[in-house]
């Protein structure tokens, strides 16, 4: 797997760092740092900050290192699509309130534009063993993109765990009130709607050949997935990009800006 770590020197930045190793240890393959700076007078202290980054990967592993000028959104695209890495790694501050909404930071502006898979560093940085990964009927080829990019990875984990959030208010027209509180085992074993769903999610990810469970949370989606983070204490969470602009982010209430402003563990945006 051809991995692409960014970093700015931050404390953020050195969690991707530490990420990255993780993700590298796990698959192997290529390892790229890469920082971006505005001016090349400020070149010198860039090289520095990958010399430091480099350390902090360790002696043993083998890396290519980068530095382009520019924009630091557009340049990490850039050398991704570039250099066709299969995963970005990268860290980013918890931005809350309005000014995260109107000025998204720039592991979103990284997320809108990727062609592969976003792993932001987060909280305690610790071998990627039991993963979450929250499907639902918004984002049904989440599991297949994932499944697609990242199967060397998901392949090394223990276990995975499929969540579906159902929400009352997106309920659809006559679906009964036990449903809404029944666990992922009855509804699959019922034959619902959401259990088909759940069926057919651990149907897909048992080519991986991990152990899988299948859970179902009631409530507001993102209250929901953060509780589950907590309650289940996942290594990693994957999640869909759901990509909007200006007011209609504000209005729509996106779910990966509400997670990627509160998760804090590793998140995986695909």
């Amino acid at each position: 797997m051809r991995i692409l770590i960014t970093t700015s020197g931050s404390a953020e930045s050195d969690l991707a760092v530490r990420l990255g190793g993780v993700v590298h240890q796990m698959v192997g393959g290529t390892l790229t740092l890469l920082t971006v700076i505005k001016h090349e007078a400020e070149r010198t202290q860039a090289e520095s900050i990958l010399v430091r980054a480099k350390m902090l990967l360790g002696k043993n592993i083998p890396v290519e290192t980068q530095i382009r000028t520019g924009h630091t959104a557009e340049e990490i695209v850039h050398e991704a699509v570039m250099n066709r890495h299969e995963l970005v790694v990268m860290g980013e501050q918890k931005q809350q309130g309005l000014a995260g909404r109107w000025l998204p930071p720039t592991a979103e502006r990284v997320v809108a534009r990727m062609p592969c898979p976003v792993l932001i560093a987060r909280g305690e940085i610790r071998p990627l063993r039991e993963v979450l990964v929250c499907e639902s009927g918004r984002d049904p080829s989440l599991l297949n993109r994932l499944i697609t990019h990242l199967a060397p990875l998901l392949k090394k984990v223990d276990e995975l765990t499929a969540l579906h959030v159902m929400s009352q208010m997106a309920a659809a027209p006559g679906v009964p009130g036990w449903e809404l509180r029944a666990d992922a085992d009855e509804l699959i074993e019922r034959h619902t709607v959401e259990g088909n769903l759940l069926e057919a999610d651990l149907a897909r990810l048992s080519q991986l050949n991990v152990r899988l469970e299948a859970k179902v949370r009631h409530g507001l989606v993102v209250r929901e997935i953060l509780a589950e983070m907590q309650s289940g204490d996942y290594d990693l969470v994957a999640i869909g990009a759901h990509q909007g602009k200006g007011w209609e982010r504000f209005l729509l209430d996106d779910l990966a800006h509400e997670l990627i402003c509160h998760a804090d563990r590793p998140l995986l945006v695909v």
